[in-house]
């Protein structure tokens, strides 16, 4: 089955964001890098990188999770919502951009994922958060 990459739509963004910063603290949140989704007949598939720092204060390596969500667009499961953050190394944050080039090159897209820093993944939410508590 053929699929398409999409722009990282606004509600798939936020929706993803939140679902991440329920595993990940806001305030560790170091960077985050979004790839755009692929969307294969109904489902809407999305793969994120992030850098936390550690809990721990004086470990140098920061703490590099995976996330994935699966959205059900079309059809009778129309919004369904899958997600997972997992914890996956510990590593400097210089590796981080050779973790987001890997995964770059395993999906064989040339798109650019999206980063965004700490401060902008905080603001974010920040807004989602009075959104979705109005």
């Amino acid at each position: 089955m053929a699929h398409e990459t999409l722009a990282l739509a606004a509600d798939a963004r936020e929706r993803f964001l939140l679902a991440i910063a329920e595993v990940v603290p806001d305030a560790r949140i170091a960077e985050i890098h979004l790839f755009p989704p692929i969307r294969q007949g109904p489902i809407e598939t999305g793969v994120a990188v992030i850098a936390a720092t550690p809990e721990d204060a004086t470990q140098a390596r920061h703490v590099v999770f995976s996330a994935r969500y699966r959205w059900t667009r079309k059809g009778p499961d129309r919004g369904r919502w899958t997600h997972e953050v997992v914890a996956e190394a510990d590593a400097p944050l210089v590796t981080v951009e050779a973790v987001v080039a890997g995964v770059q090159a395993r999906a064989n897209e040339a798109a650019e994922p999206e980063r965004l820093e700490g401060e902008a993944v905080r603001a974010l939410l920040a807004d989602a958060r009075c959104r979705t508590a109005a």
